[in-house]
């Protein structure tokens, strides 16, 4: 296979695309350059949220809780979607560890969505940001059964 640039969850059989996203405020030394650069917590966050939802069989990324509220945010005009909804992360100065809250689709094998979720993230984030990920902790809190509605979601009425 001829290497394209991507990040190599972007070509796996189980996502649709590809990066991921963490937290805390790290550094990731500049080879080259004078100085330091320097990745909020936001930002990894961020790019391991996007990562993990690209996973086929991921429905969606925390708890039906923090789901519901955010569905309700999200109504108020203004305010975009939270892509770091389920997602933690710990920035140091060259390592990040990411906690993922995640629903998965009913009848997909959970421990091959978790792995592709874990690759994914791992790759985008240390592609993007040159943070080692030490670690990524999936914690599947529902599976999205066929029909059903999501937490969140107004029902739909017949007028």
């Amino acid at each position: 296979m001829t290497d394209t640039g991507e990040p190599e969850a972007s070509r796996g059989i189980f996502t649709k695309s590809a990066p991921a996203r963490s937290a805390d405020a790290g550094r990731v030394p500049d080879r080259g350059a004078q100085g330091r650069t320097t990745i909020a917590q936001g930002v990894v966050e961020k790019i391991a949220g996007t990562a993990a939802r690209e996973v086929i069989g991921v429905h969606a990324l925390g708890s039906g809780l923090s789901r519901a509220f955010g569905a309700a945010r999200e109504r108020v005009p203004g305010t975009a979607k939270s892509v770091s909804r389920g997602v933690k992360a710990e920035v140091g100065e060259t390592q990040t560890a990411i906690d993922l809250e995640i629903v998965v689709d009913y009848g997909v094998s959970i421990t091959d969505v978790a792995g592709a979720v874990r690759e994914g993230v791992i790759s985008a984030v240390e592609w993007m940001t040159g943070l080692e990920t030490v670690e990524v902790d999936i914690a599947v809190s529902d599976v999205k059964l066929p029909g059903e509605e999501d937490e969140g979601e107004e029902p739909s009425v017949l007028r």
